[in-house]
């Protein structure tokens, strides 16, 4: 560490593979360059485990961290509950500690309102809201940046909550749904940018078969949902869903677990189609297909009688 220091101690909810008391007898390893490295050129590995509670784990902010960095990082707080660091802050008398609230939204940002932080460095780009189901225009707003899929579109004057399920940046149009359970947002196929492995580059079981069972999330907090990861030459994946998630969008960072351990991460880059695309496009192959003798069962005879 550039600073002289053996290692470093964060207050993440986090564990390792590693006991505390290796992290100083251990001997600096150069890691190597490369997608495929010599897997006899570092061995043992440090894992990124989950924290031993579950509902404070802080591994899907960690899964971008490096095995050098991760070799000589301590986790205190990763075998313990936040009831239980509460409790021996109580025990030592550490009462602001007890006192200040949780910190759930972006600390640089504070109470301020989202939108009116983004506009301070943003120029407004005006568009309109759009139906996904018949495209007509619903009203307008200041930045299709201001919006990511999944959450509530700002829209007056309608009875009932629009939900933002795609974007155009060419043209400045944000396409919204009226359901929050709308099939236009959910999604079980996605590619990201070449892949962040913790301890492998990329792991064995990948490398072999082309393919891995795992799991993965995209929001911290969310429930890990089972998918088969397919690698490309280029160290990208496509993440299939084992069933279509909501709100998934390019931008964010799919984040893998195998147990309870955290592979990686890596960028979304694409989606697949929706599931109310898909729903479309099947409705519309079995128009194309239908028979005259099958419409004509399935309607009232309108011929006219003999």
């Amino acid at each position: 560490m550039c600073s002289g220091a053996d290692a470093i101690a964060t207050g993440h909810y986090a564990r390792t593979s590693q006991e505390d008391e290796e992290v100083f007898q251990q001997k600096h390893i150069k890691r190597p360059e490369g997608l495929f490295r010599n897997r006899f050129e570092v061995r043992n590995a440090v894992k990124l485990l989950q924290a031993a509670d579950s509902f404070k784990d802080q591994t899907f902010f960690l899964s971008q961290v490096s095995q050098d960095a991760l070799r000589r990082t301590i986790f205190p707080l990763g075998g313990l509950t936040k009831d239980f660091v509460k409790k021996i802050a109580a025990e030592n008398r550490l009462h602001h500690v007890l006192q200040k609230k949780e910190s759930m939204g972006m600390c640089f940002i504070g109470k301020r309102n989202f939108e009116h932080f983004l506009l301070q460095y943003l120029q407004p780009r005006p568009g309109q809201f759009i139906s996904i189901e018949d495209h007509k225009v619903l009203g307008t707003h200041k930045g299709w940046f201001l919006y990511t899929l999944g959450q509530r579109a700002n829209i007056g004057g309608l009875s009932v909550p629009w939900y933002v399920v795609e974007k155009d940046s060419a043209k400045g149009d944000v396409f919204v749904a009226p359901r929050i359970d709308h099939p236009a947002l959910y999604r079980d196929l996605l590619r990201t940018s070449r892949v962040h492995w913790i301890t492998e580059e990329p792991p064995a079981a990948l490398v072999r078969d082309k393919m891995m069972e795992c799991h993965f999330r995209f929001r911290h907090q969310m429930a890990l949902v089972p998918c088969v990861l397919t690698l490309n030459q280029d160290g990208t994946v496509w993440v299939t869903a084992v069933r279509a998630v909501r709100g998934l969008a390019t931008g964010q960072f799919a984040v893998f677990y195998k147990g309870d351990e955290c592979l990686g991460s890596g960028k979304i880059l694409r989606l697949g189609p929706s599931t109310y695309m898909l729903q479309k496009g099947q409705r519309r192959a079995g128009v194309a297909t239908e028979s005259p003798s099958d419409s004509a069962e399935e309607g009232p005879d309108l011929r006219p009688s003999l």
